[in-house]
């Protein structure tokens, strides 16, 4: 096995406790900043939680143009 085989295996394994992280890292940045970088947060997470579905082979939660909170819309 190799090193991504391994990250594969531990992804699929605690992948709740990976997108809670990155959650809540999300909403700390969101909280020191007072919501001023809102929008590049948002994309982060879903960045970050985009790459673990492709570790774990999971399908993504939602089509990348659409946003994360009904508040980035125009």
């Amino acid at each position: 096995m190799g090193l991504f085989d391994n990250l594969d295996d531990l992804a699929k394994q605690h992948e709740t406790q990976i997108e809670e992280g990155i959650e809540r890292v999300g909403d700390f940045v969101d909280d020191k900043t007072d919501g001023k970088y809102a929008g590049h947060v948002d994309k982060a997470q879903d960045f970050g939680n985009d790459q673990l579905d492709k570790l774990t082979g999971d399908q993504p939660r939602r089509p990348a143009d659409q946003p994360r909170r009904p508040a980035d819309q125009p």
